[in-house]
């Protein structure tokens, strides 16, 4: 068996549009024959694996089942359990992850496909809520990516303001390119207290308003952080606690998965069923990284795919749990 999951993780690991599909179905069949709760779900559905020939044929184990179970394909220890945000009173997911040398490798590599070498950057987080609490694996990411930029002037900055402001100054002044990433309440926070033009920066949003403040569109927001700092784009994230893999928007609305990671949007009112490009729908979420877990996931958010691969969030179902990554109130475009 080792020899078999070894060799699924090489072809995850240099997977390619062309070998995304029978990748795919190889780490399907593998997790219904070694997860013994994805493999119940399917003997309930009543699915014949011989049959599933392709992804669109592939249920999607729904995501609040990280709540109520371990979902582990194959016996391992993890190396660290991430846990989604909420209220006291709400059962957060939980999510074991075997090796956090193979989530670094997936994390660096679906950041630096898009935007190049951590190194480049000086790696600046403003995550006041996530720092204060345990489990994040926004945190873990982001440190991570601190720790892989090797630059001086990395580092969190929780509620230390001041230090921010003046370690983007410094960077102004050195020319040195700037990954500020920060949970949406506190950038606005920021916009309002202390608006300033920056140049040479990647601002990315992640996380919502964790109750600070009131919600608000992607394109209202993004509109009040670009007039505050003089840009011409505000970036965003796509991850949770449940996926290892993550995708991102340079501003357009439109995010770009990672090479692990495909978004097929299904029916709101018949799970199994898939809708077309440019439909709205429930996110599902394939993500190939999490073969120790389950690779196919049915989320709670509301999206729209598109022909090239990219997706639009146009926010959550109504009866969704808010959690620290949950998505802010989308729009019709």
């Amino acid at each position: 068996m080792n020899i078999v999951y070894n060799t699924l993780k090489l072809h995850i690991d240099n997977v390619t549009e062309t070998t995304f599909e029978p990748t795919a179905l190889a780490v399907f069949r593998y997790q219904v024959q070694n997860n013994p709760l994805y493999q119940e779900f399917i003997n309930l559905l009543g699915i014949s694996v011989e049959e599933v020939t392709k992804i669109q044929q592939i249920p999607f184990l729904p995501i609040q089942f990280f709540k109520y179970h371990t979902i582990k394909t194959q016996e391992w220890l993890p190396e660290v359990v991430f846990t989604s945000s909420g209220t006291t009173l709400q059962n957060p997911s939980k999510h074991g992850v075997r090796s956090l040398d193979w989530y670094n490798q997936c994390a660096f590599k679906a950041f630096e496909a898009q935007y190049g070498a951590l190194e480049n950057y000086a790696v600046l987080a403003l995550l006041p809520s996530y720092l204060e609490r345990e489990g994040s694996s926004l945190v873990f990411m982001v440190e991570q990516f601190i720790k892989r930029s090797k630059n001086p002037y990395s580092g969190f900055f929780l509620y230390n303001t001041d230090e921010l402001l003046q370690v983007l100054g410094q960077c102004q002044l050195k020319n040195q390119p700037v990954l500020l990433l920060g949970v949406t309440y506190a950038l606005l926070d920021l916009a309002k207290e202390h608006p300033k033009a920056l140049k040479n920066v990647v601002l990315m949003e992640t996380g919502g308003m964790k109750g600070k403040r009131a919600e608000m569109t992607k394109t209202a927001i993004h509109a009040v952080l670009k007039n505050a700092f003089g840009l011409e784009q505000i970036h965003s994230e796509y991850g949770m606690t449940e996926l290892l893999s993550q995708a991102y928007s340079k501003g357009n609305g439109l995010f770009e998965p990672s090479a692990t990671m495909r978004v097929l949007i299904r029916e709101t009112t018949d799970p199994l069923h898939l809708l077309p490009a440019q439909k709205t729908g429930g996110i599902n979420v394939i993500d190939l990284a999490n073969i120790d877990s389950c690779s196919f996931i049915a989320t709670d958010d509301l999206g729209r795919s598109y022909e090239d691969g990219t997706f639009r969030v146009l926010g959550r179902f109504d009866a969704s749990d808010l959690r620290g990554c949950n998505l802010l109130v989308g729009e019709e475009v």
